[in-house]
């Protein structure tokens, strides 16, 4: 019997959301490798195409232009075909994104503890955590966001595990939620929509 030549994965399309330093680029990077995918990061997109750094936008534009530019890729990333998308932590909180995202396939929420959030991004010049009292500031914004995140599609934590062990997570649960939602679309009520 002739092969078709084409890869098994479980979706062809995912988006990876969850807050700020949780791991959705690194996580994204070795899941779309692992799933033969292309990589698309909306934060660096984001960047390329204002030609500025996520800080500098923030400062210079603000961030009611950052979410108009995060809006139109969301628009764009819910498009593409054979990717693996990580979106920005505030990314996922806005309502017309989470709607296009998770009408397009499912969500993969990472989440970490505010202390695993600071130490990963204690260095870093993110316009959110110009704070007093960063650590403080990451927990409110994570109480604040963590119903939103809820509505993900699947959820997985990557405090203190390798990228490895959390991309064949991923790749399990995505194979769950595949066979499920085509399960689904078998049923006499499915048809019947």
């Amino acid at each position: 019997m002739w092969g078709t030549g084409l890869i098994e994965r479980p979706v062809d399309w995912v988006a990876l959301a969850g807050f700020m330093g949780t791991g959705k680029s690194r996580v994204g990077w070795e899941l779309s490798r692992a799933l033969a995918l292309h990589f698309v990061d909306t934060d660096k997109l984001i960047t390329r195409v204002v030609g500025k750094s996520i800080p500098e936008v923030f400062e210079q534009e603000g961030e009611h232009y950052f979410r108009a530019c995060e809006a139109e890729v969301v628009s764009r990333v819910s498009r593409l075909e054979h990717a693996v998308i990580s979106l920005g932590g505030g990314t996922f909180i806005h309502e017309a994104n989470r709607a296009a995202l998770l009408e397009r396939g499912p969500v993969v929420v990472l989440w970490a503890t505010p202390e695993t959030v600071y130490q990963r991004t204690k260095h870093s010049d993110r316009p959110l955590l110009r704070a007093e009292d960063p650590l403080g500031r990451i927990r409110s914004l994570m109480d604040e966001r963590e119903g939103v995140y809820r509505q993900g599609t699947i959820h997985v934590h990557s405090d203190g595990r390798p990228s490895e062990e959390i991309v064949e997570e991923i790749i399990e649960r995505l194979w769950s939620w595949s066979d499920a939602a085509h399960a689904w679309a078998d049923t006499p009520e499915a048809v019947d929509k």
